[in-house]
């Protein structure tokens, strides 16, 4: 039988990016060496903030191409705060990417990993896992998304265009009860959804938590309740293990997950994937710190459980098992190579850099292999 070949666009991007994405593939090798069912095989495409300084364009029709015919995309990180575009605003090429897929529902679990600290005093901190899923096609990214539809800014006053729509709402609700659904069957203690919005002083929060309840009918095996987003930042300081599913607006999602990260050891930490129905792009959820770039110091975890999160969703959509099984075991190297408690990133105060973490993980995948 011969294995199944899946095309991976590799978008290394800026700073960081391209330090922790040769990381990531080392460690994606060392996982498949031995993995009989299928491979990846992977293309390198140009694009980003330096890119768009070089060639006047952040993501060449040749990216875009690779893109839409790669069974994945894996994402490094894109974006220098010195290059803009004339408005001003940051070069975030991630942006277009979700347009133009339809990546529709922005995935970001947030997971206590053992031996990785806290920044919450309470032993319930190692019980934090869930998943925030932030809608990537409107909301108060709408009109970034959608330039020609925003309200021209003048010298007196600027707009930002939102949209909450009924298509946009259902589709993010119907995946929230989903994988509700799905992780109750890994684990009872799981599967309750809470919509996160401002529906008591937004009108398009109000319709959007109208739809919410309206899809929490159609799925009466799974709990359901609701918070207001700035009540759920509170309660995510207090008691973040109370919570499963959080869907939420676009905007509000971008600074949700960034403080939850903070949870469980920071951005470095911190996987994401942008799902849509046909494609999936998988990425940390940091930014390229150009800061530390060209230094070893970023840590490449959150790439890696990106990477992880890219083979579950490869398993699932192609209904290959061992895909499935091969993302468990990466997401069970990650804990192992952090459990001592010895392995300590930069940003955790520690000295192991990019090249230390990616090798304790390989081997935990050895000892894996040596048990098995």
């Amino acid at each position: 039988m011969s294995k199944q070949l899946f095309k991976i666009a590799v978008l290394p991007g800026d700073g960081i990016g391209s330090e922790i994405m040769r990381a990531c593939i080392d460690v994606l090798q060392r996982l498949l060496a031995d993995q009989a069912a299928f491979a990846l095989t992977y293309v390198d495409c140009p694009g980003g903030a330096q890119h768009y300084a070089d060639k006047g364009v952040a993501l060449p029709d040749s990216t875009l191409r690779h893109c839409e015919s790669a069974d994945a995309i894996l994402f490094g990180a894109m974006g220098l705060p010195h290059i803009r575009y004339p408005d001003g605003t940051e070069v975030n090429p991630q942006l277009g990417l979700r347009k133009d897929f339809d990546l529709y529902a922005g995935v970001r679990p947030i997971r206590s990993i053992p031996g990785v600290p806290s920044t919450l005093a309470d032993p319930r901190a190692a019980e934090i896992d869930l998943v925030l899923i932030r809608e990537q096609s409107e909301g108060l990214f709408y009109g970034r998304l959608y330039p020609e539809k925003q309200p021209p800014a003048n010298d007196d006053e600027a707009f930002d265009l939102g949209r909450i729509s009924r298509k946009g709402s259902e589709r993010l609700f119907d995946y929230a009860f989903r994988l509700a659904r799905q992780r109750r069957a890994a684990n009872p203690a799981k599967g309750r959804v809470t919509c996160v919005d401002k529906a008591n002083v937004l009108n398009s929060m109000a319709f959007f938590h109208q739809i919410y309840w309206q899809r929490a009918r159609l799925n009466p095996d799974i709990a359901a309740d609701h918070c207001y987003v700035d009540a759920m930042a509170l309660n995510l300081l207090k008691r973040p293990w109370d919570y499963d599913v959080l869907p939420t607006e676009n905007q509000f999602g971008d600074i949700l997950s960034d403080l939850a990260a903070g949870l469980v050891g920071g951005l470095g930490m911190s996987p994401s994937g942008d799902i849509g129905d046909r494609y999936g792009l998988f990425q940390p959820s940091h930014g390229s710190a150009p800061d530390i770039a060209g230094q070893g110091k970023a840590n490449p975890t959150a790439m890696i459980l990106s990477a992880a999160m890219m083979l579950e969703w490869l398993g699932e959509k192609h209904a290959l098992p061992e895909s499935t099984a091969a993302a468990a075991r990466l997401g069970r190297a990650v804990d192992a190579a952090f459990a001592t408690g010895r392995l300590r990133s930069v940003e955790m105060g520690g000295s192991d850099g990019t090249q230390r973490i990616a090798a304790a993980i390989c081997d935990a995948l050895a000892r894996q292999s040596v048990v098995a």
